[in-house]
C-alpha cells in the first residue's frame, strides 16, 4: 500500500528536478550567450541584412574594417552614436545651461525627440518596403508657441526647402560656429577624389551579389582587391592633390569591373538597401564630424589664448620683482569724487580692458575728469594694476579692484562674491506671422554688476562698459542725459521683446510689448538703486528661478536681470552703440562708422583668431603695442 503510493511521488519528484535542472542550465546559458553578443558586437539587421555575407561584409565593405589602417572608413552607426553621444556630454559639460542658448536648449530637446520619431517612422517604411525620401530628417524646421513655457515643434519640410532654412537649422543647433565655417571655407580640389569614392560605395554594393554567384570568383576576387586598393588610398588622400599617380587606370578599372557586374541578375532591392545604408552611415559622420568641429570651436572661444594667458603671467611677475615701484600711492580721493565721470569696468582680460579705457580716453575732450574702476579677479589683479601703472591713459584716473577682497559688512548667500562679467544669451524664436526662426543675441548684467551700488557707495551716478566694446566718440554727454526717474540708461533691443520670451518670464507681472535691453554700454542710477533696493529685488528673483527651475545661478540671471528692470530702463538712442560685431557678418557698414560705442558682443571676439577679420581692425588700432612684454609673448590678435 505505502509502496503503491510511494511510486508516483518519486515520480513527480523526478520530473521536478529535471526541470530545475533545465531551468538553471539555461540560466546558464542565456547570460554566457548575451555576453558572447556583446562581445562580437551583434550586428544588426540594417547593418548586414544577409546573414552568410557576414564575413564579407566585415572585411571587405568598410561597415566593420578590422584593419587599423582602415578603421576610419565608414565606421558602424553604433559607434557613430557613442562617439556623438560622448561629444554631446562633453558640450553639456563645457558650456553651462541657458549661458548663450536661452531657448536653444528646449529646441534641441524637441528636434532630438522629432528625429527618433522619424526615424522610427523611416525604419518601419523601409520594412514595408515603401520609398523614403534620403533627407527627410535634415529638412526639419523649430517651431515655437508662446503659450505658457516654450512650446517646440518640429515639422518636416519638402523638397522646396531653401537654403536660408538649412542655415538658421544649422545655427539652432549648432551656434555661431555655423557662421564662421560658412566665411572660412575652403573650396576643396576633391572632384577625382568624390567620383572614386562614389564607384567605391557602388563596388560594395554590388560584392556580396557577385559573391555568392557560381562561377563568378575571378570576378569577386577582382572586385574585392580593386575595393582594397581604394579603401588604402583613401586612408591617405583626402583632396585630389593626395591621390598617388597612375590613379586614372585605377578608376577606370573599377568601371569595367562594375559593367561586368552589371551584365547578370542581381537583386536591385538588394542594392538599393546597401547604397541607402551606405548613405545614412556616411550622414552619421558627417553630422557627427559636424558636431565634433562645433565642440572644437566652442573651445576656442571660451578659452583664453595662449599669447593672453602669457601677458597676464609675466605682468604679475614683473610686478612682484618691481618693488621699488610705489604703486599704492593712488588719488584715493579721485575715486569717491561724485563730481567726476566714473566708468565702471569689469574684465579678467587685460589687453581688452586696456582698449575699452584707451579708446574711451582718445575721444574725450576732458580726460582728467575721467576715473575708471577696472573690477577683476585674484588671478588677474596683480598683472591688472602693474599694466595701468606702467601705461598712462593721458590724465585719466585708474582704479583697479579685486572683487574677492572687496568688503561689503555681511556675506551674501545668493550672489556669490566673484568676478561675474556681462551674460550673453542666444536667443531663438519663431518670428510672427511666418514659419521661419529667427535668433538673436542678448547681453546683460553679470551678479556682480548687482553689488555695485555698495561697493561704490559714495558714488550717485557711473557709466558700466563691457570689455568687449570700442570707443569712437566722446562720451561726456552721456552725463547729461537724464534718466526721468529710471534707473537703467541702455539701448533697446526691439528685436525680441519680452512677450516673446512669456515662458521664461512666468506668471510676473510685466508688459509684453517692452522691448529687451543691452549691456555694454549703461549709465546706472546708483542713488535711484539703492532707494528700490534692487539688488534685494534681484536676489529674491534669482531664488525663485533656481527653486522653481533647479536651475544655475547663470540659467535664472537671465529672467532675474529682465524682471528686476522692468520699467525702469530709460532708453538710449540707437546711435550710442551698436551690437553685433561679434556674431553678425551683415552689420551694415554706415552704422558701424556712426556709432559712438561697438559692441562686440557674440562669440567671435575680436582679440581671438575666430574674430569677424573685417570688424577687427577698429578694435586693433586702439592697442598699445610698444609694450615689451607683448612683444614676449607674441601678442598680436
Amino acid at each position: 500500500m505505502v509502496s503503491s503510493y510511494s511510486f508516483p511521488a518519486k515520480r513527480g519528484w523526478r520530473g521536478l528536478a529535471i526541470a530545475v535542472l533545465g531551468l538553471v542550465i539555461l540560466s546558464l546559458l542565456v547570460p554566457l550567450i548575451f555576453l558572447l553578443g556583446l562581445h562580437n558586437n551583434f550586428h544588426s539587421a540594417d547593418v548586414n541584412e544577409d546573414r552568410s555575407s557576414n564575413h564579407v561584409d566585415n572585411q571587405n565593405h568598410g561597415f566593420r574594417n578590422h584593419d587599423p589602417k582602415h578603421q576610419n572608413v565608414i565606421p558602424l552607426k553604433s559607434d557613430m552614436v557613442s562617439k556623438s553621444a560622448h561629444v554631446d556630454d562633453i558640450l553639456h559639460r563645457l558650456t553651462p545651461p541657458l549661458s548663450k542658448d536661452v531657448i536653444e536648449n528646449s529646441v534641441k530637446e524637441a528636434f532630438n525627440n522629432t528625429v527618433r520619431d522619424a526615424a522610427a517612422h523611416v525604419s518601419k517604411d523601409q520594412n514595408e518596403g515603401h520609398p523614403v525620401l534620403p533627407k527627410l530628417l535634415e529638412k526639419s524646421q523649430l517651431d515655437t508657441k508662446n503659450e505658457g513655457n516654450v512650446i517646440i515643434e518640429a515639422t518636416q519640410h519638402m523638397q522646396s526647402v531653401s537654403v536660408d532654412d538649412t542655415k538658421m537649422s544649422c545655427e539652432l543647433e549648432f551656434g555661431s560656429y555655423c557662421l564662421w565655417c560658412h566665411e572660412h571655407k575652403e573650396e576643396m580640389k576633391d572632384s577625382m577624389v568624390k567620383q572614386m569614392k562614389d564607384r567605391l560605395f557602388v563596388a560594395r554594393a554590388f560584392l556580396p551579389i557577385i559573391t555568392k554567384l557560381p562561377g563568378q570568383q575571378k570576378l569577386a576576387r577582382e572586385m574585392k582587391q580593386t575595393i582594397q586598393e581604394f579603401e588604402k588610398i583613401f586612408s591617405d588622400a583626402t583632396t585630389d592633390a593626395d591621390l598617388p599617380p597612375h590613379v586614372d587606370k585605377k578608376l577606370q578599372n573599377m568601371e569595367e569591373i562594375i559593367e561586368r557586374a552589371k551584365e547578370f541578375p542581381l537583386d536591385c532591392n538588394y542594392v538599393y538597401r546597401k547604397l541607402k545604408q551606405i548613405l545614412n552611415l556616411t550622414e552619421d559622420e558627417a553630422h557627427f564630424h559636424m558636431k565634433q568641429s562645433a565642440f572644437l570651436y566652442q573651445l576656442a572661444v571660451q578659452t583664453m589664448p595662449k599669447s593672453l594667458h602669457c601677458l597676464s603671467m609675466r605682468l604679475t611677475v614683473e610686478y612682484f620683482r618691481s618693488h621699488s615701484l610705489d604703486m599704492e600711492l593712488l588719488p584715493i580721493e579721485k575715486f569717491v569724487n561724485p563730481e567726476l565721470h566714473h566708468y565702471v569696468l569689469l574684465s579678467n582680460n587685460v589687453l581688452s580692458s586696456s582698449v575699452v579705457i584707451n579708446s574711451t580716453v582718445m575721444h574725450s575732450s576732458e580726460s582728467q575728469n575721467l576715473v575708471f574702476h577696472v573690477i577683476t579677479d585674484g588671478q588677474n589683479y596683480y598683472a591688472m594694476k602693474f599694466w595701468f601703472f606702467m601705461n598712462s591713459y593721458k590724465e585719466a584716473t585708474i582704479h583697479v579692484l579685486n572683487i574677492e577682497d572687496v568688503n561689503l559688512g555681511y556675506h551674501d548667500k545668493v550672489i556669490p562674491l566673484h568676478l561675474s562679467l556681462s551674460e550673453e544669451y542666444r536667443v531663438s524664436f519663431r518670428i510672427p506671422s511666418s514659419s521661419q526662426m529667427n535668433t538673436e543675441y542678448i547681453s546683460l548684467f553679470g551678479h556682480t554688476h548687482f553689488l555695485l551700488p555698495e561697493i561704490f557707495q559714495k558714488l550717485n551716478k557711473v557709466v558700466i562698459l563691457d570689455d568687449d566694446i570700442v570707443v569712437q566718440r566722446d562720451l561726456s554727454p552721456l552725463w547729461n542725459v537724464q534718466l526721468e526717474g529710471k534707473v537703467n540708461g541702455a539701448v533697446q533691443f526691439c528685436d525680441v521683446r519680452l512677450s516673446q520670451l512669456k515662458g521664461y518670464l512666468g506668471e510676473n507681472s510685466y508688459s509684453q510689448s517692452s522691448c529687451s535691453w543691452m549691456s555694454g554700454l549703461n549709465i546706472v542710477d546708483l542713488v535711484k538703486w539703492r532707494e528700490l533696493n534692487l539688488t534685494d529685488t534681484y536676489r529674491r528673483l534669482l531664488q525663485v528661478q533656481q527653486n522653481k527651475r533647479d536651475a544655475s545661478l547663470r540659467v535664472g540671471s537671465f529672467p532675474a536681470n529682465l524682471l528686476t528692470f522692468q520699467d525702469l530702463v530709460h532708453p538710449l538712442d540707437n546711435s550710442w552703440a551698436l551690437s553685433g560685431l561679434g556674431h553678425n557678418y551683415g552689420v551694415d557698414a554706415h552704422a558701424v562708422e556712426e556709432a559712438a560705442v561697438l559692441h562686440y558682443n557674440g562669440n567671435m571676439k575680436p582679440w581671438l583668431e575666430l574674430g569677424i577679420r573685417k570688424y577687427k581692425a577698429r578694435w586693433k588700432k586702439y592697442l598699445k603695442r610698444a609694450d615689451q612684454f607683448m612683444g614676449e609673448c607674441n601678442v598680436n590678435p
